[in-house]
């Protein structure tokens, strides 16, 4: 199978994936798949996993949104937050959970009402990743 090579680039690290056979990514309309000689795009990401395929084995992540730049031989997934699935901490993230459904039932405010939901669909991710 054809490879690419994949970089994820956060605000504060550089992640060279090297070269990989297929990558999925959380696009903010669904879910989409790049393999090799895929059209050149760039693609608005949202909350979800990225399953990369490499070597026939696969590797997951979560992340909480950005982009994806898409050439010929070449992603870069721009993204504002990145974590492997063994780097999350799956205690950590279900407490997360806990406190947004918990700071959701005591606030009024619409706006904190949106956020608090950002919150919980982070968390939820994160422990869904935790369990790859």
């Amino acid at each position: 199978m054809p490879e690419f090579c994949l970089e994820i680039v956060t605000p504060t690290k550089l992640m060279d994936e090297g070269n990989v056979d297929h990558i999925r990514c959380p696009g903010l309309d669904g879910s989409f798949g790049i393999l090799a000689n895929h059209q050149n795009a760039i693609i608005a990401l949202g909350v979800g996993e990225i399953k990369v395929t490499q070597n026939k084995k696969e590797h997951y992540f979560a992340t909480s949104g950005g982009f994806a730049e898409i050439t010929k031989d070449k992603v870069q997934l721009l993204v504002e937050t990145v974590e492997g699935s063994e780097e999350i901490d799956s205690s950590r993230a279900e407490e997360s959970l806990s406190r947004a459904k918990m700071r959701k039932k005591d606030t009024e405010d619409e706006l904190d009402q949106s956020r608090m939901d950002i919150s919980i669909t982070r968390a939820m991710n994160r422990l869904k990743v935790s369990q790859r």
